[in-house]
C-alpha cells in the first residue's frame, strides 16, 4: 500500500495535467495560424495551449509540449510577438507552496521508514496483538463432546490393558469430588508407548470421547517454527487455553520431536528453540505454579530418546504400554472394523486373527479394508473368506508382479523356495508353512509364508537357530541342486545376519562372550561400545553360528532329496500351493502338534547343574535331532 501511494504522489499528483507532445514544425504551423493561446518554455523545452484542439498521430488536445531544436536559426522571439502570443519563463506548477512541493516529494520516503518502524516495534512486542503474538498462538485443535466422529472406548479393542488405565483418569475428570476428598491427585501426565500402529492416538481420542471435556490435540512438531521463542510461546497459550478450560485435556502426538534428551543435543549450551520448547513444557507441567485439573497425554514410539525430566513422577506420572495385541485382541479389533462391512456367513475371524500373529491395529485395518477392495473388484455381494487370505498375502507379501520368467529361471527360483518349505518341515519347532509360490510378489520372485501357531514373546536360542536355518534353506537347495549359488539369498542373508548377530550381541548366546549385552540404548538406534577385541569375538561368533546352521541345512536337504525334487515339481505344476498340498507334495504327514518347546523341562532329581549348561545341552540335542 505504501509503495502504491508512492507511486500515485510521485507520478501522478506531481505530474501536471497531460499533454500532447508534437514536433517543432508544427508549433511553428500553429504559431503563424494564430492558434496559441500562450506558452512557457525552460531552456529549449516548449509547453502551451492551442486555442484550438490539434491532433498529431492518435493524441488530440490543447495543451502540448514539443522542443526546440539546438541548430534552429529562426527568431521564435519576434515570431511571436507578431502574432501577440504571450511569452512565460517560468515552468508551470512550481509557483506552489515551498512547504507543499517539499512533503510531497519527501512524503513517500517518510511514510514508508514510518510504516517499517511500526512493524518492527510489533514483531519485538510479541504480546497479544503483535506479529509474535499472532505466531505465538496454539494451534491445537479442540474438541468437544458434541465433535464429530467422536470415539468412545468401545471403539478401541485389543488393548485393554491401557484403556483401564486411562479409565481411572477419565473417571477423574467426570467426578474429581470423589478423589479430592480422599486427597488423591490427578495425574498430572500419561504417557502412552507401543510400537507404530498399535492405536496410541485412537486411545487418546477415545479419552476426549469417554470424558465429555475440552480436549486440545496437536502434534509435538506444531510447537517448533523457524522464529525464536515461538515454540515457548506457543506451550504458553495451549496451557493458558487448558486451564481456562479446566478440567480439560491435552494431547501431544508424537513427543519425541520435542521431548528428545538435551544431553545427546549438538548445540552444546547454543539458544536451541527445541529445548526452549522442552524447557517450557517442564515448566507448564510442574514448575512453580502448580497446574491443576490439566491432564497431559503423549504418544511416542522412542521412549529411549525422551529426556529423564520429562519422565520424572510429577509430570509423565504414568506410563502406559501399548502392545501388540493378542489373538483374542486382534479378533477383537476385526469385529470392530467389519461392522459396517458385509461378510460372509462361512468368515471365521478368529481364524483370521490366529493368520495374522505380529500384526498390530492399523494392519488388520488395512487388511479388512483391502479385503473388501478385492472383493468388490471381483464384483461380490460380500467378503469371503479368500478375499481375506489375498489380503493378507498382498500385505506380508506385496503385490503380484506381471512379469516373465524363463524356464530355467523358474525352476531354479521353485528349488529355492521349495528349500526353504523342506526346511520348515523337518526343523522341530519351526513355524508351520502355510503357501509355497513362485509367482513373484513385490521384490521377491517368490515366496514362502510361514505362520506361527500362537503368539510368542520369549524365544528359544534352538528356535533362533530354527530361523537362521530355515532362512538359508534357498541357498542350500541351490548348492544341493545345482552345485552353485545365485543372488537370489540376498534378503535371506541379512535376515540371518540380524538374527545371528542379536543372539550374540543381545542375548548373551554365545559361550565366548558369555551372558553379556553388547548394545546400549542411544539416541535411535542401539550404539555399541567394546573393544577390538570383542568386536573380532562378535564377528568370529556369528560368522560360527551361521556356519554351522548353513551345514545343518545342507545336511538335511541332502538327505531328503528326493523330497526336494518332488517339492519342486508341484510347484512348478501348480506355481502355487497351500499347507496340505505342500505336505503331500513332500510325502510327510502333518504332525499331531507344532508347538515350539520354549524351555527344556527340568530335572526331576533335583540336579544343581546350571541353567546355562541345561540350556546348552538341551540345544545340543535339539540339533543333532
Amino acid at each position: 500500500m505504501l509503495l502504491a501511494l508512492n507511486y500515485l504522489i510521485t507520478f501522478v499528483f506531481m505530474s501536471g495535467p497531460s499533454r500532447i507532445t508534437v514536433p517543432y514544425t508544427t508549433f511553428l504551423a500553429q504559431v503563424n495560424a494564430d492558434n496559441i493561446n500562450d506558452i512557457t518554455a525552460q531552456s529549449n523545452s516548449i509547453q502551451g495551449d492551442f486555442k484550438k484542439p490539434v491532433t498529431y498521430g492518435s493524441a488530440n488536445g490543447t495543451l502540448f509540449q514539443t522542443e526546440r531544436p539546438v541548430f534552429a536559426t529562426d527568431n521564435l522571439e519576434t515570431l511571436l510577438q507578431q502574432h501577440n502570443v504571450p511569452i512565460s519563463a517560468t515552468p508551470p506548477g512550481t509557483g506552489g507552496s515551498p512547504l507543499l512541493n517539499l512533503l510531497l516529494s519527501f512524503g513517500p520516503a517518510l511514510l514508508l521508514i514510518g510504516g517499517f518502524l511500526y512493524l518492527s516495534r510489533r514483531m519485538t512486542a510479541g504480546g497479544p496483538g503483535g506479529i509474535l503474538g499472532a505466531f505465538g498462538q496454539s494451534r491445537a485443535t479442540l474438541y468437544t463432546a458434541d465433535s464429530a466422529n467422536r470415539i468412545t472406548f468401545n471403539d478401541v479393542a485389543g488393548i485393554d490393558e491401557a484403556k483401564q488405565d486411562l479409565a481411572e483418569v477419565v473417571d477423574f475428570l467426570k467426578t474429581p469430588e470423589k478423589y479430592q476428598k480422599l486427597g488423591a491427585q490427578i495425574p498430572h501426565g500419561v504417557l502412552l508407548v507401543g510400537p507404530p500402529g498399535t492405536g496410541k492416538t485412537l486411545l487418546a481420542r477415545a479419552v476426549a470421547g469417554e470424558s465429555n471435556r475440552p480436549f486440545f490435540s496437536l502434534s509435538a512438531s506444531e510447537f517448533v517454527e523457524a522464529i525464536v521463542g515461538v515454540g515457548a510461546s506457543r506451550v504458553r497459550d495451549l496451557f493458558a487455553k487448558a486451564k481456562a478450560a479446566a478440567p480439560s485435556i491435552i494431547f501431544i502426538d508424537e513427543l519425541d520431536a520435542i521431548g528428545r534428551s538435551r544431553a545427546s543435543s549438538a548445540t552444546f549450551g547454543a539458544n536451541d528453540e527445541r529445548e526452549q520448547t522442552l524447557n517450557q513444557i517442564l515448566t507448564e507441567m510442574d514448575g512453580f505454579t502448580p497446574n491443576q485439573n490439566v491432564v497431559v497425554l503423549a504418544a511416542t514410539n522412542r521412549p529411549e530418546v525422551l529426556d529423564p525430566a520429562l519422565l520424572r513422577p510429577g509430570r509423565f506420572d504414568r506410563r502406559v504400554t501399548v502392545s501388540p495385541p493378542d489373538k483374542a485382541g486382534r479378533e477383537a479389533i476385526l469385529r470392530i472394523h467389519t461392522r459396517n462391512v458385509k461378510v460372509a456367513p462361512n468368515v471365521d475371524l478368529a481364524d483370521i486373527a490366529g493368520a495374522t500373529a505380529g500384526f498390530v491395529g492399523a494392519d488388520l485395518r488395512n487388511i479388512v479394508n483391502e479385503a473388501a477392495l478385492i472383493a468388490a473388484r471381483k464384483g461380490e455381494e460380500m467378503v469371503t473368506r479368500a478375499d481375506f487370505d489375498e489380503a493378507i498375502e498382498r500385505s506380508v507379501l506385496g503385490l503380484r508382479r506381471p512379469i516373465v520368467l524363463g524356464a530355467d529361471e523358474r525352476r531354479l527360483i521353485a528349488y529355492h523356495e521349495s528349500g526353504h518349505a523342506l526346511m520348515g518341515l523337518l526343523i522341530p519347532g519351526a513355524d508351520p508353512v502355510k503357501k509355497l509360490t513362485i509367482v513373484p510378489r513385490g521384490l521377491s520372485l517368490g515366496s514362502t509364508y510361514s505362520q506361527p501357531i500362537d503368539d510368542r514373546y520369549n524365544y528359544p536360542e534352538a528356535y533362533l537357530r530354527g530361523r537362521i536355518s530355515l532362512a538359508l534353506g534357498g541357498r542350500a537347495a541351490e548348492e544341493v541342486a545345482y552345485g552353485a549359488v545365485t543372488t537370489g539369498a540376498e534378503s535371506d542373508l541379512q535376515q540371518v545376519n540380524q538374527v545371528a548377530r542379536s543372539m550374540v550381541a543381545r542375548f548373551g548366546m554365545s559361550p565366548k562372550i558369555g551372558p553379556i549385552n553388547l548394545t546400549q540404548p542411544g539416541d535411535g538406534a542401539a550404539s555399541e561400545h567394546f573393544s577390538d577385541e570383542t568386536a573380532r569375538l562378535l564377528d568370529e561368533e556369528v560368522r560360527r553360528i551361521v556356519e554351522e546352521c548353513h551345514r545343518e541345512a545342507v545336511r538335511l536337504l541332502t538327505e531328503n532329496r528326493d523330497r526336494l525334487d518332488r517339492l519342486a515339481a508341484a510347484v512348478l505344476k501348480k506355481d502355487t500351493l497351500d499347507q496340505d498340498e505342500i505336505y503331500d507334495a513332500a510325502g510327510i504327514s502333518r504332525p499331531a502338534s507344532t508347538r515350539p518347546v520354549i524351555a527344556p523341562p527340568l530335572p526331576a532329581n533335583g540336579s544343581s547343574k546350571r541353567d546355562g549348561d541345561l540350556a546348552r545341552d538341551e540345544v545340543g540335542s535339539e540339533i543333532q535331532r
